[in-house]
């Protein structure tokens, strides 16, 4: 993930601080927590595309999609005839990037910094971009009580239970969240600990690893869910059982831009995480 992050940086001009504006009337988001963003701030109006990751809220899923983000249409970008394309680090590819640059289209990468302070810089960041300044405070306020409200919920304890974030790739085939995702920095943030934290990124994951792993809770999303064809397949998957885990069917399902999203809603989403992590301590005595 970084090698692709650090080619794309040195291609396309960058959001470098808090200052850039743009004046934008017809603008494309690719990465469905800007797409969030946007509209929280009133930019809504604004917004002529998503890609398919924006699926909240629901205005955005009936714009024009320009595909997914990794792998967007350079054609359909340019037939909305934006005048602000907005992306997320992983969007891609490059090809297409510069082509929509060289035709004349400003292209900024948001940055993402999977912490509370960095998602309130990447708000700013697009305030700032959108002319949307004043808005921006009143959504940050907001986002600074909801994450006040996770601090009192989540409490001190010292025990913090093992987290297993699953993701599902091509076929099915079945990937574990290191460090430096947004799914190790919300297990984090709900008063967890990434039971995979050894390595960056995301890698297949081995029956072996799974089991010494030993995740007290195994959390994934709905999408992922789906693709493995439900909870009972998910629980079946080799080695899954032998985990303390899936020994106690503890699996958290949430829906994939709410948890990972890093948008307006991610103090809700870490506050609701948090509360079903606790729910398995009280319910099922303890880890």
């Amino acid at each position: 993930m970084s090698s692709h992050l650090s080619v794309q940086a040195a291609e396309l001009p960058q959001v470098t601080g808090e200052n850039e504006r743009i004046s934008a009337h017809r603008i494309i988001s690719a990465g469905g927590g800007i797409t969030e963003i946007l509209y929280a701030l009133g930019a809504g109006q604004q917004l002529v595309g998503t890609d398919t990751t924006s699926s909240y809220p629901e205005a955005a899923t009936k714009l024009p999609s320009v595909g997914y983000q990794r792998n967007l249409s350079a054609e359909g970008i340019l037939s909305l005839a934006p005048d602000l394309l907005l992306i997320s680090p992983v969007a891609g590819p490059p090809t297409v990037l510069k082509q929509i640059s060289a035709a004349g289209i400003p292209v900024k990468t948001i940055e993402e910094d999977y912490s509370k302070e960095g998602l309130i810089k990447k708000i700013r960041h697009i305030a700032a971009l959108v002319d949307k300044q004043n808005q921006s405070e009143p959504l940050l306020a907001r986002l600074s009580e909801d994450f006040d409200t996770l601090e009192k919920t989540r409490g001190h304890s010292d025990r913090r239970p093992r987290i297993l974030f699953l993701l599902t790739v091509s076929q099915g085939n079945l990937l574990a969240a290191g460090s430096d995702t947004p799914a190790d920095a919300m297990i984090q943030l709900a008063g967890g600990s990434n039971a995979m934290n050894s390595f960056t990124s995301y890698k297949p994951l081995s029956t072996e690893a799974l089991i010494t792993a030993a995740p007290d809770i195994i959390l994934c999303t709905d999408l992922t869910l789906n693709s493995v064809g439900g909870l009972e397949n998910l629980l079946n998957r080799p080695g899954i059982k032998l985990t303390p885990a899936g020994h106690k069917d503890r699996v958290i399902v949430m829906d994939t831009l709410f948890l990972l999203g890093f948008g307006p809603r991610t103090g809700q989403a870490a506050l609701d995480l948090s509360r079903q992590i606790q729910s398995f301590s009280v319910l099922k005595s303890g880890l």
